[in-house]
């Protein structure tokens, strides 16, 4: 791969006198004249999530942006719960939703965070201190309102990565390349894992995922109830409170964001540095990820050598979920930085490595730790055989089966588009028992889930894909409007704060798919993934036009293939057309349809019209932007090819001054 060094390739056009470079153009010339249905119920969709995040907020919200609580957190656990809530409303925002949404996300952030701040929760606006699978999670709302508003929220995003990246802030030591406890934050002083003498696990969460040191024998003056057990004390606080988790791979992702922010080099070192110590860790250990590290940086060095059993790791509570989405999201941006894909590869081996330990069963016979995920999931799909694959591992050997889950598998193929990452996801279609077809009305709280059938329909299998997952979207919605109606007078117990999360209808991932070319952005603290996203030229801001349609149709490099309609009847639109979440992808050449002539409308007396010709055009482009111009009632089919990763992210428009930063990677050749 061949970058530049200043993030302009020599075939986009430079700035004059400090003006943005003006993108190619084109205009579409096909007439619309039967809006396909996937057009229509995208926009109706769009209609619906601006009365549903209204009514949320109205019924759930105070004045200040608050969420309506009155209680209090007796546990670290719980800052999550609170941003989670909004953690799509400023992506819906990026995909077009109103105007007056982003300032509404913003006001939540802000409200939520003093609220927090009051519950004695966080510090200096970030969280005191917890794991990296419940931080990643809160941070997703943060990372899209620096993609929406750069310049408001790039001192905070800075600031809080400070926290992991200044030795200072008490959370990574450098000489061992090793962040220093699993719970960590604003405040150094907040050690451990609990505050009290034990860990407080509920009974049920004890009988669903066991206990974090089952190795180690119950004292002989045992049983011992949960609130007194040793285990769940000293031994937990001495061998999981202290040094690394793999969890903590996830903070890359807050540094990976600071540093597309500010495009300093001092963030990329930390990425490089961090993640590298996981992947030599994972090259010692067979490919297999660890999950823990002592603060000597030695793998097992607090488990008497065990590579499994650190907090929120592999033998304790979830295992690959925790763990394969950490790694993937600091291989991602270790990858992004660098320009060195070969970072995955500590993803990749140990993902195959789960996937030859599979076993085919059905879902009812499966011991997963999970099964009221899989319940929705599947539906009545949990009684058909398909190759499950084992999500923890202790000293008996792996357990906790559960079938395939899509995410990991497809962050990697959507970043690589390797022959490699897609034959994985194609090996893994043909051994299923279940048709990736399949589209079942869930809502996850990641709300994703969705990706086999969407990976079936990029490969040419489902047409009929994009109108189904639109109308489970809107499913989804009104099943939640219907929760909000339930709940809304609710004086929320400590208990039942997930409420929010379940009746939040903002649902986004369908538009991600249909619209960016993506999947939903890995939950526990990934950044997004898009093959394109859009700009509105005339509002000068994020996201589609009013009455604009679009539906992407493959993201092969080669051939990443659009459909834009401007469903207005007498109104003219224009979209900029971005390639890659951050601009990172260069477009070198536009294909695309258009109408030489009007004769398909016939003469005057003509009691119908002919079916218009439709021939195809080229335009060379060689930037990250192209401008389509849609007059009312038109529609454009674009095939792009784009190079890959060959421009630095950054969070920059079509209508900024382009950053003059240098890119990842060497020297690119000319456009």
């Amino acid at each position: 791969m061949h970058f530049s060094s200043s993030g302009l390739t020599s075939g986009e056009n430079a700035p004059a006198s400090g003006q943005p470079a003006q993108p190619p153009a084109i205009e579409a010339r096909v007439p619309l004249l039967e809006p396909p249905g996937w057009a229509v119920a995208q926009r109706s969709l769009f209609d619906l999530l601006d009365h549903a995040w209204r009514r949320f907020a109205r019924d759930f919200t105070g004045p200040d942006g608050r969420l309506n609580y009155s209680g209090p957190l007796t546990t670290r656990d719980g800052v999550d719960d609170f941003y989670e809530v909004f953690f799509n409303w400023p992506q819906l925002y990026l995909l077009g939703g109103a105007d007056d949404l982003l300032p509404a996300s913003e006001k939540h952030w802000e409200g939520v965070t003093r609220q927090l701040t009051e519950l004695n929760m966080l510090r200096d606006e970030y969280e005191r201190g917890y794991d990296w699978f419940h931080q990643g999670e809160s941070l997703l709302l943060l990372y899209f309102l620096c993609m929406a508003a750069p310049d408001r929220w790039s001192e905070r995003a800075l600031r809080f990565a400070e926290l992991y990246v200044d030795p200072a802030e008490g959370n990574y030591d450098p000489a061992h390349r090793v962040i220093a406890r699993p719970h960590n934050g604003s405040d150094p002083d907040r050690t451990g894992l609990f505050d009290g003498d034990v860990y407080p696990w509920l009974l049920k969460e004890a009988e669903t995922y066991g206990f974090p040191l089952d190795w180690i024998p119950e004292a002989d003056t045992g049983p011992h109830p949960l609130s007194a057990d040793p285990r769940l004390g000293a031994q937990m606080r001495d061998r999981m409170g202290v040094g690394d988790t793999a969890v903590n791979l996830a903070a890359a992702g807050l540094v990976l964001n600071a540093w597309i922010l500010s495009g300093e080099e001092r963030y990329r070192d930390w990425i490089v540095e961090y993640v590298g110590a996981w992947r030599e860790r994972t090259e010692a250990n067979g490919g297999l990820v660890p999950d823990n590290a002592g603060p000597d940086g030695v793998v097992g060095s607090l488990l008497e050598g065990r590579w499994y059993g650190g907090h929120y790791g592999w033998s304790w509570p979830h295992g690959w979920h925790s763990v394969g989405h950490a790694a993937c999201v600091a291989a991602l941006a270790a990858a992004t930085v660098t320009g060195d894909d070969g970072y995955l590869s500590m993803v990749a081996t140990s993902l195959d490595t789960l996937i030859g330990h599979s076993k085919v069963m059905p879902h009812t016979e499966a011991d997963s730790s999970l099964p009221s995920k899989w319940v929705a999931e599947l539906g009545p799909d949990t009684h058909t055989p398909t190759p499950h694959l084992p999500f923890r591992h202790n000293d008996s050997g792996w357990f906790d089966y559960n079938p395939a889950t899509p995410p990991v598998p497809v962050a990697l193929w959507h970043h690589t588009a390797s022959d490699a990452d897609r034959a994985r996801l194609e090996r893994l279609r043909e051994a299923d028992g279940i048709d990736w077809r399949t589209v079942r009305p869930f809502r996850a709280k990641e709300e994703s889930g969705h990706e086999k059938a969407w990976f079936a329909f990029l490969a040419g299998d489902d047409p009929g894909y994009p109108e189904r997952i639109l109308a489970t979207a809107q499913a989804q919605i009104r099943h939640r409007l219907r929760r909000i109606e339930r709940y809304r007078d609710l004086d929320v117990p400590e208990a039942d704060i997930h409420v929010w999360q379940q009746s939040n209808p903002v649902v986004t991932e369908a538009l991600v798919q249909l619209t960016w070319g993506g999947p939903q952005v890995l939950y526990n603290g990934g950044l997004q993934q898009a093959r394109l996203r859009y700009h509105d030229a005339e509002a000068r801001r994020a996201g589609l036009p009013p009455d604009v349609a679009a539906l992407v149709t493959s993201i092969d490099p080669e051939a990443t293939t659009v459909e834009l309609i401007n469903l207005a009847p007498g109104a003219e639109r224009t979209v900029i057309v971005q390639a890659g979440a951050f601009a990172e992808h260069t477009i070198t050449t536009a294909r695309y349809t258009t109408c030489a002539d009007d004769g398909w409308i016939g003469d005057m007396y003509d009691y119908g019209h002919t079916e218009p010709v439709v021939t195809e055009a080229e335009q060379v482009c060689g930037g990250a932007f192209l401008t389509v111009r849609l007059p009312a009632a038109t529609r454009i089919r674009l095939t792009l090819c784009l190079r890959l990763r060959s421009r630095t992210p950054s969070y920059r428009t079509p209508f900024d001054t382009p950053a003059d930063r240098p890119s990842p990677g060497t020297e690119e050749t000319t456009a």
